[in-house]
C-alpha cells in the first residue's frame, strides 16, 4: 500500500490546534464538504472517519466512535477509485490506444492527473484534486543543498529518483503533443516538468496496490495503482495493523483494524514494514522510534578499515559479492545486523584462515582472534557513522539559519538524521 504521511509537509501544528481529544476537526472545511458530497454521489456510506489536524501527523482521519478488533474502517466503491480503466474512459481513451509503442500505465495516469487538474472547475475529479498536496516531499523534490545532506545510500537513491522522473517526462514529450487536439494552450505548457514530477509524486506516494489485467494498449509494466480518495488520508504508523483488500463481492476496497481504537482518535495504517530511508524515499516522510529502522554501511565505509595490501582482498569482495553480502548491511535497533557482521568476519580471515569462508557465510567462529578483531571494526564503523551524522546535523543547522525556504525540507533530513543517530549509539552501547 502506497500513500504519505508526508503529505501536506507534515508542519509541527501547534498546540493550541489540539483539542483534549487528540485531533482538530476539518469535516467544517469546504474543500472536505464537497469531497463527501461527491463521493457520496458515487455509493460512498459515510464512515465514522472525520479529517482531522494532528499535532504529530498534520493531516490524518480521526474515528467517531471506538473500533474494535475487525471493524470494517472503510469501504471505497470502485466507482470513487481512479484507474486505468477511469483514464481510458475519458477523452484521453482514444490517444493513448493509438499511441504507439505504448505507454505504461503510470504514465496514463500522470497524464490524467495533469489534464484533469488543468481542466479546474470543468473537471469531475475536482473535488479529490482540491484535497490533494500542491507541494510534496520526496526526494525528488528536494534542492540539491538538501539531498546532500542524507546518507550516502539515501543521497543515491534519490538521485536515480530523480533521473528516473526526468526520463519519464522526457520519453512522454511526444506523447503529450498528440494530445494538442485536446487543448486550447499549447501541451508543452501544460505538460512540463514541474506538471509531471507533481503528478509521478501523487501517484507514487498515494496509490493503494490493486492488480488490474494486462492490456494491449499499455507497456508491459504492472498495471497495479488505484488512488482512493478519502481513504488516502489514512496515515501510516510502523505499529498498526490491518487488513487491506478490494472485495469483488461488495465492489469496494476495504480496510479492516486488526487492533483497537479509542473515539476520537487517530486511525492509522501500516504502508509495510519500512525503514526510514524507504519511507523518505516513497512517501516524503519520517517515523519517529520506527521499530524497522537502520542505518546503512556502504561497502566504500566497509573497505575503509581493512588494509588495501591484504593479497586476497580482491577475492573476498568477489565472495561476498557473489554472495549477496555487500547490500543491505546495517546497524539496527539491536546492534550491527548479522549480515555486516558475517561481511566484516569474512573480510577479516587471516591469510591462513582464507579457506574457511564457507563456514564464515554459514555463521561458523573461526577464531578468536577473528571474532575480536570483526568486533573491534564494527565499533570503528559505528563510531565513524556516528560523527559523520553529527557532522551532517551541525551543517543542518547551519543551513536552517542561513535559508529559510529550505527549512521544512530541512527538518526532514535532520529527523532522519536524528532517528539515525540514537540507532547509532544505541549500537555504540552494545558493542
Amino acid at each position: 500500500m502506497k500513500k504519505s504521511r508526508g503529505r501536506t509537509g507534515r508542519k509541527r501544528y501547534r498546540k493550541h490546534l489540539q483539542s483534549s481529544m487528540g485531533g482538530v476537526s476539518c469535516s467544517h472545511k469546504l474543500e472536505y464538504i464537497r469531497l463527501k458530497k461527491w463521493l457520496k454521489d458515487r455509493g460512498f456510506e459515510d464512515s465514522n472517519l472525520r479529517p482531522a489536524e494532528f499535532l504529530e501527523t498534520g493531516r490524518g482521519l480521526m474515528t467517531t466512535k471506538a473500533l474494535q478488533v475487525r471493524d470494517l474502517i472503510i469501504s471505497l466503491p470502485d466507482k470513487c477509485l481512479l484507474t486505468t480503466s477511469t483514464v481510458l474512459s475519458s477523452c484521453l481513451g482514444k490517444y493513448i490506444i493509438e499511441w504507439k509503442p505504448p505507454v505504461s500505465p503510470l504514465v496514463a495516469l500522470c497524464t490524467f492527473l495533469i489534464a484533469e487538474k488543468y481542466a479546474g472547475e470543468e473537471s469531475q475529479w475536482k473535488p479529490y484534486l482540491d484535497v490533494l498536496p500542491k507541494t510534496y516531499t520526496c526526494p525528488v523534490c528536494l534542492e540539491h543543498d538538501v539531498v546532500c545532506l542524507l546518507p550516502e545510500p539515501l543521497r543515491k537513491k534519490a538521485q536515480e529518483q530523480r533521473t528516473m522522473v526526468h526520463e519519464l517526462y522526457m520519453s512522454s514529450k511526444a506523447f503529450f503533443s498528440s494530445l494538442q487536439p485536446l487543448f486550447a494552450e499549447n501541451t508543452g505548457t501544460i505538460f512540463n516538468y514541474s506538471a509531471v514530477e507533481w503528478a509521478w509524486c501523487a501517484i507514487n506516494t498515494r496509490t493503494i496496490y490493486m492488480k488490474h489485467s494486462q492490456r494491449e494498449c499499455f507497456s508491459l509494466e504492472p498495471d497495479v495503482y488505484a488512488l482512493a480518495p478519502y481513504l488516502d488520508l489514512l496515515n501510516h504508523c510502523p505499529n498498526a495493523q490491518v487488513k487491506a483488500a478490494f472485495n469483488d463481492q461488495t465492489r469496494s476496497y476495504e480496510i479492516q483494524t486488526n487492533s483497537q481504537c479509542k473515539k476520537y482518535e487517530e486511525v492509522f495504517i501500516c504502508y509495510g514494514p519500512h525503514d526510514n530511508q524507504r519511507l523518505l524515499l516513497e512517501y516524503g516522510f519520517v517515523a519517529v522510534d520506527n521499530p524497522h529502522s537502520c542505518v546503512y554501511v556502504s561497502s566504500d565505509i566497509l573497505l575503509k578499515y581493512f588494509p588495501p595490501l591484504d593479497k586476497q582482498r580482491n577475492a573476498k569482495l568477489s565472495i561476498l559479492k557473489d554472495h549477496d553480502f555487500l547490500e543491505n548491511l546495517t546497524f539496527g535497533w539491536d546492534g550491527p545486523s548479522w549480515r555486516l557482521l558475517t561481511a566484516l568476519k569474512l573480510l577479516s580471515l587471516g591469510a591462513d584462515e582464507f579457506t574457511c569462508w564457507r563456514r564464515v557465510l554459514l555463521g561458523d567462529v573461526i577464531s578468536a582472534r577473528n571474532e575480536q578483531q570483526t568486533l573491534n571494526i564494527t565499533a570503528k564503523i559505528c563510531q565513524y557513522l556516528i560523527e559523520e551524522t553529527q557532522d551532517a546535523l551541525f551543517q543542518i543547522s547551519q543551513l536552517k539559519r542561513k535559508k529559510e525556504n529550505l527549512r521544512e525540507h530541512l527538518a526532514l533530513v535532520e529527523a532522519l538524521r536524528l532517528e539515525d543517530l540514537k540507532i547509532l549509539q544505541k549500537s555504540a552501547e552494545i558493542l
